[in-house]
């Protein structure tokens, strides 16, 4: 038994057959924790900025003295823009 083998399937790409801007992103995630970095970049551009971002809203939650908000937003903007343009790229 693999972590493969607990990977949701995107509702979108399997009833239809149309990728959303999320797929490939639990796949690139799974390559990073088995070092495999430039593979995980093709597979979602957005893996190094997402993950960033969740270590960021970890951090958040530990240390409630800081405002972490500014830093938050702007990684969602981040990731949503690299996300639009690397999906836009890759079917059009």
């Amino acid at each position: 038994m693999s972590i493969e083998d607990f990977m949701l399937t995107c509702p979108s790409k399997k009833f239809l057959g149309v990728e959303c801007l999320g797929c490939g992103a639990q796949r690139a995630i799974v390559l990073v924790f088995q070092g495999k970095f430039s593979e995980a970049f093709q597979m979602y551009p957005a893996v190094y900025t997402l993950l960033l971002l969740f270590l960021i809203i970890i951090l958040s939650f530990i240390d409630k003295k800081r405002k972490y908000s500014t830093i938050i937003m702007g990684l969602i903007v981040l990731n949503l823009v690299i996300a639009i343009i690397s999906y836009v790229y890759k079917h059009y």
